[in-house]
């Protein structure tokens, strides 16, 4: 029986993930410092991962097949993780974002997993570029077992499809209110989002898969939208047409300096797999 360590376990993506691990019958260890144990069929195990020493007692005397983490953000975490589970795991599995990609590239070029990472914009992006560049020193130097995995924007029930940081269930209300909903530039930019349960089948794919071990793939859905369609979509869900006004990315972003970092450097780009 496969043995699984997920740390996290129970965000939006890591939940779906989790589910399924179990269904496939997995021996699934789930690690966070919340103590409900939300995932049915799973063992839970409780620490502090930002506390090095908690989560080092957590761990000790075990091994286990796969381990992956949803809430390693930066280089730091990532020093952490190589320290603690090297010797401890055969596939290490880090969870980046395709929002690291450099999304300035013609609408016809599908982006695979060998474009440049950059993304001046969003600090968060830099760090899992970092965090990135971290693990694979360590699988080049000392034969860490990592495997990278960039999704790309995954959505579930409790986290739909905002242009912006949060807010999500405000555009649901909007819509039932008949307030216009801001897209982009003209509304036709290409998206790419996935579900989460989607998402979770090539996840758990790559679990023990050797040739994996070194190497960074994306996990997206097939099929892209332009933002006018994502919110035709979102409206058809709740039977109510959505009313929708365009504006420059630049003029969000000036009006809302927290769209900085998720629209001028990613969803402003159209972004197609």
């Amino acid at each position: 029986m496969l043995k699984v360590l997920i740390i996290g376990g129970t965000g939006n993506i890591s939940s779906s993930v989790s589910r399924l691990a179990v269904e496939k019958g997995y021996s699934l260890t789930i690690l966070n410092r919340g103590k409900r144990e939300t995932i049915e069929g799973a063992e839970h195990i409780y620490a502090d991962v930002s506390d090095e020493n908690s989560l080092r007692e957590a761990v000790k005397g075990r091994h286990w097949d796969v381990v992956a983490d949803f809430i390693a953000f930066n280089a730091e975490d990532a020093k952490r993780d190589i320290e603690t589970f090297s010797g401890k795991t055969d596939q290490f599995i880090f969870i980046s974002s395709s929002s690291c990609y450099s999304k300035r590239l013609p609408i016809s070029s599908p982006i695979t997993e060998s474009m440049p990472l950059s993304n001046p914009y969003s600090p968060y992006a830099q760090n899992k570029i970092a965090a990135e560049r971290t693990f694979m020193k360590a699988f080049d130097e000392e034969g860490f077992p990592v495997t990278i995995v960039r999704p790309s924007h995954t959505y579930a029930t409790r986290l739909i499809v905002p242009i912006g940081d949060g807010g999500e269930y405000t555009l649901i209300d909007r819509i039932r209110k008949g307030l216009p909903l801001v897209s982009p530039g003209d509304g036709t930019s290409l998206w790419t989002v996935t579900h989460s349960d989607d998402f979770a089948k090539g996840f758990v794919g790559l679990f023990s898969l050797t040739k994996a071990i070194g190497n960074a793939y994306h996990i997206t859905s097939d099929e892209t939208l332009t933002w006018d369609g994502i919110y035709m979509e979102m409206g058809k869900a709740i039977g109510v047409e959505p009313k929708i006004i365009h504006a420059p990315s630049e003029i969000i972003a000036r009006e809302d300096p927290g769209a900085v970092a998720n629209l001028i450097g990613d969803k402003m780009w159209s972004a197609r797999f």
